[in-house]
């Protein structure tokens, strides 16, 4: 059951809407490959985009490209790889915000895979994620050895963020909360109240900004944050957004 304790406004205009994907508005799936978008979610997800004027954007560790790639033939406004990527309208150019990890660290990082089956390697480009739903009890080998790895290569000023069943290395210039705040800043978003939902610990960095904007923000699933409110599954979050770009004024209300 999700605990929202106050509604979202009905003047979507005023609003824009930011949306974490894996574990918020998607279920998980045993690889990031495997995710599949629900029937009805495509078109909650444009009518909202019609609603607010073009203010609703994803935000994920996704690269741009997987993100695309999960939602095609559609392409939203986004921030991608931890807020190394961010584009403010799904045609316009992608901007970078950060250098990528070096070669070396990443192939450093990839031998991590071999200490237990079922751990998969995701080079998302600007970083690199190990993933070990399929081997949770992996859990403490692996971050215990990307650490190491990582204290071993200080140029590169990697930072190690652990999140559900994976381990997400980025450079450490970077997270998803600066990202959307130099997003707010821009065409369609700037102005507006963001309403921002995630599920994971790389979201806390969003949740600690959004009030800056006279926005909102909720968790999902087993995230304890200072947040709006909460909602306990993805599934639920999409019937929420559903409602809401059913009931919604928006620019063509």
């Amino acid at each position: 059951m999700a605990v929202v304790p106050t509604p979202l406004a009905s003047d979507l205009r005023r609003c824009a809407i930011l949306l974490d994907i894996d574990g918020t508005i998607l279920d998980f799936a045993p690889s990031p490959r495997q995710v599949s978008v629900p029937a009805g979610l495509q078109q909650t997800l444009t009518r909202l985009q019609t609603l607010t004027g073009g203010a609703l954007a994803l935000v994920s560790g996704r690269s741009l490209g997987d993100i695309d790639l999960i939602f095609s033939p559609l392409r939203f406004a986004a921030i991608g790889v931890h807020g190394a990527e961010m584009r403010t309208r799904g045609d316009a150019p992608v901007q970078t915000r950060t250098v990528p990890l070096s070669d070396d660290l990443k192939r450093a990082l990839a031998k991590v895979a071999a200490l237990a089956p079922g751990i998969l390697v995701e080079d998302k480009g600007y970083s690199l994620a190990l993933h070990y739903r399929q081997s949770p009890a992996s859990e403490p080998s692996v971050l215990g050895a990307v650490r190491t790895i990582c204290a071993g290569f200080p140029q590169d000023a990697a930072e190690i963020l652990p999140g559900k069943f994976v381990v997400d290395i980025k450079p450490a210039a970077i997270n998803k909360g600066d990202a959307v705040r130099a997003l707010m800043q821009l065409p369609p978003f700037a102005g507006r109240h963001p309403i921002f939902i995630g599920d994971d610990l790389t979201d806390l960095s969003v949740f600690d900004i959004v009030p800056q904007f006279g926005g909102r923000a909720y968790s999902v699933g087993g995230l304890t944050a200072d947040v709006d409110g909460h909602f306990d599954t993805p599934e639920i979050v999409r019937s929420w957004l559903a409602r809401i770009a059913a009931e919604g004024l928006g620019a063509t209300g």
